[in-house]
């Protein structure tokens, strides 16, 4: 099962590895497909990918800033739980592959990160609900391995919440929903205000998730997950029928744990531990993010179900994510090639889908980094609607 549902990042890996120039075969796209969208002109060398093009350029642009791969992984998240809330939601969860470089430059081993949208204590409610992880996680990877300050990370998504256009992927996802998601009156405010659901390009504002997001900027985790805050976040959610308690904020933190691992020859490559294959993510969403010293973070997220409950907790702006249910198979899937020893970065790839994977966006630098700069280049699978973006 693990095999099965690895083996095409796995390829991918592999492919761009012997590509020479970079190009993935079955993917097409280049380092600066924009999909319509401005891009972030590199300042400094860096690469990033994202399901949904808007997460791209904020993290390219973190990078632009002096930020390291940990802090544009985590901006680009926090745009996606924005843009891409049918899959990437505050109200998920996932994981992220991350392999950076001491405060020294010297490499270290790759470690996973697991954040999941995990069941809660006590699954009750008439629309169950998974604890939202989503925030944790990203400020988990930012405070250990970060440079920037945590609040510089949130503002892009605080500023797209005010408004943004309906990107192509978020459409899609809507078009499959359908009507269902109007249903809830809180979503429907958000995605269907006008009584038809948002077109591509139409405005979507979210000023509920704009101050939950400003809470976050301005008091870290405990903006969501301590004190009234946790307390109002449960009264709200469990208005939306979820069925959480405060305390299993507390009780589902994010754990660091060692990544699998394969070697052959004077290449190794990382991947997501095998215990998340027990573990439902249908519908799922990718970012990734390569900094100059070589740092490289990836990450598979998602809300175990498209648009989780199809609820938003009211006055909060966070869509829910559904309880899991392990008879679903696992979609979460991210790599890390690099040299054995350890010090130079060749390819990440990562795969999502729903039920099976089905997408899968790359970054590979046949030549190595640091060193091989020149030879880099990045790719969004044109099955999806994302962006990969970079160069210098």
């Amino acid at each position: 099962m693990r095999s099965q549902t690895l083996s095409r990042v796995t390829a991918l890996a592999a492919l761009s590895l012997l590509s020479g120039c970079g190009h993935i075969p079955g993917l097409g796209g280049g380092a600066n497909t924009s999909l319509g969208q401005t891009a972030a002109t590199p300042t400094v060398f860096g690469y990033a990918t994202a399901d949904e093009p808007q997460a791209a350029l904020a993290a390219r642009q973190v990078l632009n800033q002096g930020g390291n791969a940990a802090d544009a992984a985590a901006a680009a998240g926090f745009v996606l739980s924005v843009t891409l809330p049918s899959r990437a939601g505050l109200g998920g969860g996932g994981a992220c592959l991350v392999k950076m470089p001491d405060a020294q430059g010297n490499a270290q081993p790759p470690v996973a990160l697991l954040f999941p949208p995990s069941a809660p204590a006590s699954l009750s409610g008439d629309r169950p609900a998974a604890v939202p992880n989503m925030a944790r996680g990203l400020f988990a990877l930012q405070a250990r391995y970060g440079v920037l300050p945590a609040a510089s990370v949130i503002v892009p998504a605080e500023r797209l919440a005010g408004g943004v256009p309906v990107s192509s992927a978020l459409e899609t996802d809507l078009q499959v929903v359908g009507n269902a998601l109007a249903a809830d009156p809180a979503a429907a405010s958000v995605f269907a205000p006008g009584g038809a659901l948002l077109p591509a390009g139409a405005n979507l504002t979210q000023p509920d998730l704009a101050v939950t997001l400003e809470s976050l900027r301005v008091l870290g985790v405990q903006g969501l997950y301590a004190g009234t805050y946790a307390q109002n976040f449960v009264t709200a959610a469990n208005q939306a029928g979820a069925g959480l308690q405060a305390s299993d904020l507390t009780t589902n933190a994010p754990k660091f744990t060692n990544a699998d691992s394969s070697t052959n020859g004077n290449l190794t490559t990382a991947a997501l531990p095998a215990a998340q294959a027990g573990t439902a993510q249908p519908a799922t969403a990718s970012f990734s993010a390569l900094d100059k010293n070589g740092g490289v973070v990836s990450c598979a997220v998602s809300m175990n179900n498209l648009f989780g409950t199809g609820r938003i907790a009211p006055g909060t702006g966070i869509l829910l994510a559904a309880a899991p249910r392990p008879s679903q198979p696992a979609t979460l899937a991210a790599t890390v090639t690099y040299t054995t020893s350890g010090s130079t970065f060749h390819a990440t790839t990562t795969g999502t889908g729903q039920g099976a994977i089905s997408r899968a966006n790359a970054i590979a630098c046949p030549g190595g980094v640091p060193g091989g700069e020149a030879s880099c280049t990045a790719t969004a699978d044109p099955s999806g609607q994302g962006l990969a973006v970079g160069g210098r």
